[in-house]
């Protein structure tokens, strides 16, 4: 009897803590951090961003496609004009004698196009090799990032940075962070009098699903008015030195650290095409 009373007694004793506990439980569960939902997780193309306040430039449609020679005697130069490429990424101040660089923009339904006219007092390749320090000799860089995502493209093609050599190879990063050759995205050809020399070219735009390893599994994109790209333009200018001594581009850079147009595509230009 004593017993059984006892256990009466502590009975609702036993079941307001077992009650307490059960409670003090959930509230721990409802504090803990809780897994993402799938569906509201970001995918990797809406965590891209495109930085404010960037530069705008025009592109007006060829309508007869330029010869790519490395002469501006093409219709389409006539009618485009003249955009500055001054904005020092790298190195300390330079002269006119220096360098000065200038370019003008066209497309077609397959190609952006690029005619750039560079100055450069030296002229000058130190690595025969052209997958080695590329970017410390003289080059043209055309950055391209065709859906105007932003954001990171160090070793994806989230968007490209062609380093144009002076015997026209254009080298880029892979996906595996290995240094690759990509002529067959590009064409070029450079016409050179004293230290003045013109650039000209044509550029096919993949998509970000480019394979390196199957290059002919994703085909190039075809343009069309109205499309709006990521977009910019710089020079590495090399004089003798066993580093690129500057490193000019054609936007503006916020911030301490300019040479970033090889990670971020955020700090490009925007380019949209039009019709004349």
């Amino acid at each position: 009897m004593h017993y059984r009373s006892a256990v009466q007694r502590l009975f609702p004793v036993y079941m307001s803590a077992i009650a307490l506990a059960l409670v003090g439980l959930a509230g721990m569960q409802s504090c803990a951090p809780q897994p993402p939902d799938a569906a509201a997780a970001p995918d990797a193309a809406a965590a891209d961003t495109f930085a404010a306040n960037r530069p705008a430039f025009t592109a007006l449609r060829a309508g007869v496609l330029p010869i790519i020679d490395g002469k501006p005697a093409d219709a389409c130069w006539q009618n485009a004009p003249w955009l500055p490429l001054s904005e020092r990424w790298l190195g300390e101040p330079y002269t006119d004698a220096d360098f000065q660089g200038r370019y003008k923009l066209s497309w077609s339904d397959s190609f952006l196009y690029v005619l750039a006219e560079i100055t450069d007092d030296t002229l000058i390749d130190i690595h025969p090799d052209g997958l080695d320090r590329y970017w410390d000799d003289d080059c043209l860089e055309i950055f391209v990032d065709e859906n105007r995502s932003g954001g990171n493209h160090q070793y994806n093609h989230n968007a490209f940075a062609y380093h144009i050599a002076l015997d026209g190879r254009a080298v880029d990063v892979g996906r595996d962070s290995a240094f690759r050759y990509y002529d067959h995205h590009i064409r070029s050809a450079r016409q050179c009098a004293a230290n003045t020399c013109i650039w000209e070219v044509a550029v096919r735009l993949y998509p970000d699903t480019y394979l390196d390893d199957q290059p002919q599994a994703v085909a190039p994109l075809l343009l069309k008015p109205g499309k709006i790209m990521g977009f910019a333009l710089a020079y590495c200018d090399n004089d003798r030195s066993p580093e690129r001594e500057n490193f000019i581009g054609n936007a503006p850079v916020p911030g301490e650290d300019k040479n970033r147009g090889w990670i971020d595509a955020g700090i490009f230009g925007q380019l949209e095409l039009k019709n004349p």
